[in-house]
């Protein structure tokens, strides 16, 4: 609320605006008028002058002239010249009165042309000046007047409002804490006051409004910078607290930045399910969590869906690798009690004020390539921070180079099956093989780093020729010639000739297993090259093979393209199976799809199905077999 002195203030400065604006105008005004004064005065002189008959002018005649004009104006200054230049007659008034600023008469010359007589003048404007002070002093005192009693009468205004609006809070209080009820007296409330309907409504309204937005601002930045899986910051805030924190004035002079991947997400998404998946990397959420809880500066935050990044503010790197051993002890404990192969892998590398975010994230990024070619739950601190502009391949490469040629070299390849269950007797399907890779120690390789950094560095084709090998021999060995396996190809295999023409005779030679197995690629690998992948479809088909094409529905494939193609199977993507029993929409677009394959004569399959709702949901749209955790778990071929 206002009081008497700021309500004065505020008025009076709104009168001082008046003030200044009437000034203004009535100076301008006075100003016109003075001109038009002088103007008209002139005109007058001349008509004077004009009535004298004779050029030559006497000192009887200027007086009689001056005479005259002075009973028609008063004047500051008058003479009278003639064409000699003598002075006929002079006027000096020594009470010129009241003269206002930026309004004071200026010195006139007139020369009379007929009889060549030359005045010089300045009127008096005390008159006009006075009239105009006298009206802006009265506006003055009638604004002050004005000023005082409005403040008077605002102050008195508020004290009211105020007074029913304070009470009413006080009420709302007490009906939140009942104990004040009892002192409704000594708070003086008045009860008419609080009974007033629109004064209550408006203040609960308010309320309501203020309590929305709190909760749309607070929802709105969770949705922004908060992870809903983990609950932890997300890469913008990452971001967001790099940029405001060390590259800006802060007391974080320097630090270490570590990237924990858990490279493994997509092996269990694809062994246990996407359920399990959210539930391992929750897991592994909390396990950093509390290994960075043991320093209050240390910051977590979730940059995607297998990374994690910590940030140690103002530490040096070797204290750095103890929090991550401590890491890796704790993901091992995390391992053996969940039966995995492995956890999470870390890169480190120190910061200051002067490195860029990008350079540091590339620099961890290589960390964690190392760490993955080491045994499980590894990490590796980069110190060379001059990795990254060396004309050579990183360590990082280097290491997976030497990884995967030992693995290709040795063999150290583990398959296992999945197996997909048809949802009719006379529905033929097959078992999916997953190959699993180790390295010197036996021990597990992250299988989506292997298969990323074998197509990086060009060693994707000897991979699948080592996973069809294997598997070939594999059922020879077992004389498992009764069961049908499916085997992936990467899109690098298919565009490759040589690989093209290994395969055909790989297929032809073992002609017995070759009708055995079903080849998977991906949609996109297919539109890579429409007319080798055709070929290739030829080719197995003539060999006795059959071919799938997985993870469909990612691209704009049309049905044109597989009517020529001739695919045996399409296996949908996972985005339009999981919770297909909730999902209306994803259940109008696999209907139509099945109606569609179904005419071409190539059937349906879906994969990540991991509950008996889903699967029945699939089997109502006539899907012809279902893959995944509820169906089966991978098995060791």
């Amino acid at each position: 609320m206002y009081t008497f002195p700021q309500l004065l203030l505020r008025n009076a400065v709104l009168a001082l605006i008046f003030i200044v604006s009437i000034s203004v105008v009535s100076v301008s005004m006075l100003s016109s008028m003075l001109g038009d004064k002088v103007s008209l005065h002139t005109q007058t002189i001349k008509l004077f002058t004009e009535q004298l008959e004779t050029t030559n002018i006497e000192l009887q005649d200027a007086s009689n002239l001056a005479k005259n004009l002075q009973q028609t104006a008063n004047y500051n200054y008058l003479a009278i010249y003639n064409r000699a230049g003598k002075k006929l007659f002079n006027y000096q008034n020594k009470n010129i009165g009241l003269t206002i600023p930026f309004t004071a008469p200026s010195t006139e010359k007139l020369n009379t042309i007929g009889i060549e007589l030359n005045i010089e003048y300045q009127l008096n404007f005390a008159d006009e000046s006075t009239l105009v002070l006298t009206f802006m002093l009265l506006s003055i005192v009638l604004s002050l007047v004005l000023v005082f009693i409005a403040a008077t009468m605002s102050t008195k205004r508020h004290k009211e409002v105020f007074k029913i609006i304070s009470q009413q809070i006080k009420n709302d209080l007490a009906l939140i804490n009942p104990t004040k009820n009892n002192k409704q007296e000594e708070l003086g409330v008045d009860s008419d006051i609080l009974e007033i309907p629109e004064l209550k409504q408006g203040i609960a309204d308010i309320k309501k409004l203020m309590t929305l937005q709190l909760e749309n601002a607070i929802n709105l930045e969770q949705e922004a910078y908060v992870d809903h899986l983990t609950k932890l910051d997300n890469r913008g805030r990452f971001v967001q607290f790099y940029e405001n924190q060390v590259i800006q004035e802060s007391p974080v002079k320097f630090g270490v930045l570590i990237i924990t991947r858990c490279s493994e997400l997509q092996t269990i998404n694809q062994i246990h399910g996407y359920r399990e998946g959210d539930r391992y990397i929750s897991n592994v959420a909390k396990i950093m969590a509390q290994a960075i809880s043991v320093y209050p500066d240390g910051n977590l935050f979730r940059l995607n869906s297998s990374d994690f990044a910590c940030i140690l503010p103002n530490i040096k790197l070797q204290e750095a690798e103890v929090f991550t051993k401590e890491l890796t002890m704790l993901f091992n404990e995390y391992q053996q009690a969940s039966d995995l192969d492995s956890v999470a892998y870390s890169g480190l590398v120190s910061f200051d004020k002067t490195k860029p975010l990008g350079e540091l994230l590339a620099l961890a990024d290589t960390g964690v390539s190392v760490a993955q070619t080491q045994n499980s739950n590894a990490w590796y601190s980069q110190k060379d921070t001059d990795i990254l502009q060396k004309n050579s391949a990183s360590y990082g490469n280097q290491n997976w180079r030497q990884e995967i040629d030992s693995v290709i070299e040795n063999q150290r390849l583990l398959l296992l099956v999945q197996p997909i269950q048809p949802s009719g007797r006379n529905n033929k399907v097959y078992s999916e093989v997953l190959a699993r890779f180790l390295n010197s120690n036996d021990e597990m390789l992250p299988t989506a780093s292997f298969i990323a950094m074998a197509e990086k560095l060009d060693k994707i084709v000897a991979v699948d020729k080592l996973i069809i090998e294997t598997t070939i021999q594999e059922i020879i060995n077992k004389n498992m010639f009764e069961h049908s396996f499916g085997i992936n190809i990467s899109a690098r295999s298919i565009s490759d000739e040589h690989f093209m023409i290994w395969l055909e005779r790989k297929l032809l030679r073992d002609q017995k297993v070759a009708t055995r197995l079903i080849f998977e690629i991906s949609e996109y690998g297919l539109q890579q090259n429409i007319k080798t992948s055709k070929r290739l479809i030829d080719m197995l088909h003539r060999v006795g093979s059959r071919v799938t094409v997985e993870r469909f529905g990612v691209g704009l494939t049309s049905f044109k393209f597989f009517r020529d193609l001739t695919p045996d199977y399409i296996k949908m993507d996972s985005s339009y199976t999981r919770d297909i029993d909730e999902d209306k929409n994803n259940q109008y677009f696999l209907r139509l799809m099945v109606d569609l394959a179904h005419r071409l004569s190539i059937n349906v399959l879906a994969e990540s199905v991991e509950s008996q709702e889903e699967k029945h949901t699939l089997e109502k749209l006539f899907i012809d077999g279902c893959q995944g955790f509820y169906i089966g778990k991978p098995e060791q071929l």
